[in-house]
């Protein structure tokens, strides 16, 4: 069990602001108190005037400052006089205590000399001469330099993160920025919390129990593993997964993101690592998780640039030497999350640093059923909502957008002030997630709603007779986010595709601009997203997967991700060429074939466009009323546009 170091953690901690506060103050309270205890500055005094109430015996001391000022004092009764109604009284109204008046003097021996003669004839009771420091006149002359002191103070602690207290300024710059969790910190996230990822959660647990229970492993000979990389897309749960060990292990856990080693000053980056591993060697055993490692942990010497790229390098460099360096890291593990794994060093992924990477994919039906479980709990939800059903509505869903759409489905129900959530409105939640906002106010010519309800009816159609083309769930003709219309399919999980099954899908995706050639003879600008999709398809077919006979079984395709700095391509100009030619021949043997379909079912194409411009949206019933049941349908979105 790891010891808090902390002994006291709600010990009052100063604001350095304060301190700089009270230093101000008392600088104003000694210039204050050195100056004069009046509160009232004194009236100038011209020096015939001050001989003239010399003469008359008004005065009743002087003070000579620094040989140069002088400081006169009534004696009671001048103070009585209405000449001298405006310095009898000070700010405060209350009797002046003196000095009454001031003035520069000439020769100090010769004033000296007057002032004599008058306390011997007795018309001055007293004179003094004194040095005397001017501490405003310090303050003020030194106020620049205290000024521009105290904003290079301030920038330094911006740069440096901030007030962290003992030494969160600019001394602190080095120090790892880790957040760290113990048995103390209140981490309510399990690994019940995170549904689906069984065998990302076993290898998880595998790793917290070897901490918590080591003589298990080590009776046999085995060594603690120095880390495990979480890979996979966005939104999987990799995060999770580490808030789940954070709350599942019982040893001190630091957290911190792959951005928190960049800083602008040279060194920092590597000085922070440091840190940070010796502050998990004190609390060892613990584990330690940088979040989106890839960005100080990108591949040396690509795109090498003086500045920045050395500072991340020599950050990454410290980062290998201390997961596996000369020094030992003994019951210290790293987890770290990317979704960008092909542009790691390779020095960073062999086996001794991180030892084991756990690929967190997508989640699948049954998984995605799970996350809708732990999602809903919160929810209040109608009785009896078919979880199997909301799974196979959301295939390619990861468990943040489940998230969302479960938000989303909640507000919607509360825009029409439901009591509950209901099925419908989960329906409306992927509309409105995967297809966008709907334009309601969106101006559409009756021409141009015609053209749009072919176009949809033939993607319908050419989907609806074609064996391995997604089955279709609804049509619509409502605008949405950039879309115009939109077909909403659910394709079946496949784990690997055929060529068959992907031509089938290329001549589904044609059919709108297909429907749109056999209906008005001519084409539109509605068919992009269309296009930019079977583009794709056909050259992964013929680059990436070696699907075509003619470039035959050759892939370039770069798994390692290097080839994005490459500036040439991998193939010659006369292997573009037919590469490029078989692309547009695939493309346009799926628009013949699509044509070819609407031709032989036009009149099944126009009755469902008719259905579609009065009712806007249309279901699998009405399908299946005009064409028939698909003999090879499954029960098993993606949208077509």
């Amino acid at each position: 069990m790891a010891k808090d170091n902390n002994p006291n953690p709600n010990k009052f901690k100063v604001s350095p602001w304060l301190v700089y506060t009270a230093i101000l103050l008392i600088f104003l309270f000694i210039s204050f108190m050195t100056g004069s205890s009046n509160f009232q500055e004194p009236a100038s005094l011209t020096p015939p005037n001050f001989e003239i109430l010399l003469e008359k015996g008004q005065i009743q001391k002087v003070v000579v400052s620094n040989k140069t000022e002088a400081e006169v004092y009534l004696n009671p009764e001048a103070l009585k006089l209405k000449e001298h109604v405006k310095v009898a009284k000070d700010m405060l109204g209350n009797p002046s205590k003196g000095p009454q008046y001031s003035f520069e003097i000439g020769n100090d021996q010769i004033f000296q000399n007057k002032l004599e003669k008058a306390v011997a004839e007795g018309k001055l009771k007293d004179f003094k001469f004194s040095q005397r420091s001017n501490w405003t006149d310090i303050l003020i002359s030194l106020l620049p330099i205290i000024i521009i002191i105290g904003v290079w103070i301030f920038i330094m602690r911006k740069m440096s993160g901030g007030g962290g207290g003992g030494g969160g300024q600019i001394f602190n710059i080095g120090k790892s920025k880790a957040k760290l969790f113990d048995e103390k910190t209140d981490v309510k996230t399990t690994f019940k919390d995170v549904a689906g990822l069984e065998g990302a959660k076993e290898e998880i647990q595998e790793i917290v129990e070897f901490l918590k229970n080591p003589e298990k492993y080590t009776n046999l000979g085995g060594k603690i593993p120095k880390g495990a990389l979480l890979v996979g897309p966005p939104g999987t749960g990799k995060t999770l997964l580490a808030k789940a060990v954070a709350g599942e292990a019982q040893v001190p856990f630091f957290s911190l993101s792959g951005s928190d080693f960049v800083e602008m000053f040279v060194g920092v980056g590597a000085s922070r690592v440091r840190d940070l591993f010796k502050q998990a060697k004190e609390k060892s055993p613990a584990i330690i998780f940088i979040d989106e490692i890839d960005a100080v942990g990108r591949a040396r010497g690509k795109s090498n640039m003086s500045g920045g790229n050395d500072e991340r390098e020599n950050t990454l460099n410290q980062l290998l030497t201390e997961m596996d360096g000369f020094g030992t890291n003994s019951k210290v593990i790293v987890l770290a999350a990317t979704n960008r794994a092909d542009v790691l060093d390779k020095a960073l992924m062999r086996a001794g640093r991180f030892d084991r990477q756990i690929f967190v994919d997508l989640p699948d039906i049954r998984e995605r059923a799970e996350i809708f479980e732990v999602h809903l709990a919160p929810l209040k939800k109608v009785e009896g909502l078919d979880l199997e059903f909301l799974a196979k509505q959301t295939p390619g869903f990861s468990g943040a957008d489940i998230a969302n759409l479960c938000n989303e489905a909640a507000l919607i129900a509360a825009r029409y002030n439901k009591t509950a959530v209901d099925k419908q409105d989960f329906l409306d939640a992927v509309d409105r997630i995967v297809g966008g906002l709907e334009k309601k106010n969106k101006i559409i010519t009756p021409e141009e709603k015609k053209a749009i309800a072919i176009h949809e009816a033939g993607h319908a159609t050419v989907s609806w007779m074609l064996e391995h083309a997604a089955p279709l769930i609804k049509v619509t003709i409502v605008p949405r986010g950039q879309s115009l219309g939109a077909a909403w399919y659910l394709p079946e999980e496949r784990q690997i595709v055929r060529p068959d099954q992907m031509l089938d899908e290329m001549c589904a995706t044609m059919g709108g601009r297909a429907a749109e050639k056999v209906t008005f003879d001519r084409i539109s600008t509605g068919a992009l997203s269309d296009l930019e999709k079977v583009t794709k398809q056909a050259r992964a077919m013929v680059t990436v997967y070696g699907l075509n006979d003619k470039i035959g079984n050759v892939t370039y395709y770069d798994s390692t991700g290097q080839s994005e700095y490459n500036f040439s391509k991998p193939y010659s100009e006369d292997t573009a060429r037919i590469i490029d030619a078989e692309i547009s021949l695939l493309i346009e043997s799926q628009y013949q074939r699509a044509i070819q379909i609407l031709e032989e079912n036009k009149d099944k194409l126009n009755q469902l466009a008719d259905i579609l411009i009065e009712k806007e949206v249309i279901f699998k019933d009405d399908l299946e009323a005009i064409f028939g049941k698909r003999t090879f349908d499954k029960n098993l979105g993606e949208v077509v546009s």
